[in-house]
């Protein structure tokens, strides 16, 4: 469609007709104050019109521009030329300023508007109906009348909005061209998202939770810009999901330099690892690079801690330590001794708070809780021209799920261990190779491009941290070994074996896992398949 030949819009336009209605009314009288004051009309509708009108605030209603009353349950109440046309009118346009004269159109200078709780409604779980509901029809259409005419309308979708637009008010006694344009983008952007939830939820409802529809939005609220993304010559930034899980794109940060993007990044892999394991006993993770380089487990978390640092005490230098549970003194000090970028854990206590206070740069992070490693959701990945879009890899192995294939049966022990092994190795960066015993990470190799050289790198990693630690034998004798994929040819699997590992767990499935098998049997060791894939790449 050609654009008219409209005038240019003016830069400074005086607020004379403010149309409020909002379904959050925080802050909601104060506004409404503000803008009487100032001299500004003020029309609005249903509550939030009668929350004004009893606050001794002088308001119409929108009835009384309109000529309608608010009918059929609300659904039906700014849905009028008299709103629409007081909101696209262009005022230096002749047709325009004529149309609104001959029908009584008076012009709208400024909206406010936040939009009915639709996603908040579907967070909590509320039925079909009440979440139809909550969708929003006359709210969204009168924001984008007015972004669209930001000629010469100020649109606000929130609290933060409003606030910059009176400042305006009241600086100036109107608001500029360039703020306007602002506004405009962030109300659009509003819309989007709100639309997006929508599309999302109804698809989820019509064909289940994996229905692909036929256009995918996300959307996000900017959190945080940053210095520069993976590399000095990228920029980055982060943005929170609506009603997202806990983790490090909701904590808080209690000390220490902003967060970079591989900060972020590597965090989140630490969090979403330690999350796998129960609270009732204390479990640590470093995390280097996205990659574990130590686990354990243990009765409190500075023995945890200590153990998982013997894994791999070198790559441990500079990483990311995240805990599963409230974190105290103890063990923030022993961390503390050892130069580590990002502390994230649920809670932290006053002592460990103390214990970090000298170390300037290092970023402490709570989350209040841990994301529910079993929940379902979706995971993104940017391809040139487009994005994959996955479920969320949910896999919960245990006991009952394991295949014995070898003549010899695994022991109680060996069968912890493989677990451990294995839910480590589910967040290890393919081809993964993880060697575990009493629940501590003897060995790990990660991100090579065939499965025998990550056994190897995870056979060295445990010679050199029982060398490192003093003690006479690999890490990894007697330890289970857990491999994310399975094993093509028994190559990989005897490299583990020779390191020292006495039980396998993968996921089988290769056309020669008879010839793996076989060659488990001849060495005795006892090996599991689990039937499930663990790749991450």
């Amino acid at each position: 469609m050609t654009a008219p030949a409209f005038p240019p819009a003016p830069d400074l336009v005086p607020v004379r007709r403010a149309l409020i209605s909002v379904s959050d009314k925080s802050g909601l009288i104060e506004t409404a104050r503000a803008l009487a004051d100032l001299g500004v009309e003020l029309v609005s509708t249903g509550g939030t019109r009668a929350a004004i009108a009893d606050a001794g605030i002088a308001v119409k209603d929108v009835a009384d521009l309109t000529g309608y009353p608010e009918m059929m349950d609300g659904r039906v109440k700014t849905l009028h030329p008299t709103v629409h046309g007081g909101l696209l009118g262009v005022r230096d346009a002749p047709e325009h300023a004529q149309a609104m004269a001959e029908h009584g159109i008076g012009a709208i200078d400024l909206l406010y508007v936040n939009l009915y709780p639709f996603e908040s409604t579907v967070a909590r779980g509320a039925g079909f109906a009440e979440c139809v509901e909550n969708i929003d029809i006359g709210g969204p259409a009168m924001i984008r009348s007015a972004a669209k005419n930001h000629g010469y309308v100020a649109v606000c979708v929130s609290a933060a909005d409003m606030a910059e637009a009176l400042a305006a008010l009241k600086a100036e006694g109107g608001t500029r061209l360039a703020l306007r344009r602002k506004l405009a983008a962030g109300a659009f952007a509003r819309t989007a998202a709100y639309d997006g939830a929508i599309s999302a939820w109804f698809a989820s409802q019509t064909g289940g939770a994996q229905a692909w529809p036929a256009r995918k939005t996300l959307s996000g609220e900017l959190k945080q810009t940053m210095r520069y993304g993976e590399n000095p010559h990228q920029a980055a930034a982060l943005y929170v999901f609506p009603n997202p899980r806990p983790g490090v794109a909701t904590a808080r940060q209690l000390q220490g330099k902003e967060l970079s993007y591989n900060n972020i990044n590597d965090t989140d892999a630490a969090v979403e690892l330690i999350a796998e394991f129960d609270q009732r006993e204390a479990a640590v993770a470093i995390i280097k690079h996205a990659n574990p380089c130590g686990v354990a487990l243990g009765p409190d978390l500075k023995s945890a801690y200590l153990r998982a640092l013997q894994c791999d005490p070198v790559s441990a230098f500079g990483g990311i330590v995240a805990v599963n549970r409230r974190l105290d003194g103890e063990a923030a000090r022993e961390i503390a001794k050892l130069f580590t970028e990002v502390v994230i854990a649920p809670e932290a206590d006053d002592e460990a708070i103390a214990a970090f206070a000298k170390k300037k740069n290092l970023r402490l992070l709570v989350t209040g809780a841990l994301p529910d490693p079993w929940s379902a959701g979706e995971t993104f990945k940017s391809v040139a021209g487009g994005f994959l879009v996955q479920s969320r890899d949910d896999a919960r192995i245990t006991a009952a799920d394991l295949k014995v294939v070898t003549k010899r049966a695994p022991t109680e022990a060996e069968v912890r261990d493989m677990l451990f092994a294995f839910t480590v190795a589910k967040h290890v960066k393919s081809n993964a190779i993880v060697f575990a015993k009493d629940g501590q990470t003897a060995g790990i190799g990660a991100g090579q491009m065939n499965r025998r050289d990550s056994a190897r790198i995870a056979a060295l990693r445990a010679g050199e941290a029982a060398e490192a630690a003093g003690l006479p034998q690999s890490l990894a004798k007697g330890s289970a070994c857990a491999s994310d994929a399975f094993f093509p040819f028994p190559d990989g699997m005897l490299q583990a074996v020779d390191a020292g590992a006495t039980a396998v767990i993968q996921p089988g499935g290769s056309v020669r896992d008879d010839e793996v098998i076989a060659a488990a049997d001849e060495r005795g060791i006892a090996m599991v398949f689990t039937g499930v894939r663990v790749f991450r790449h």
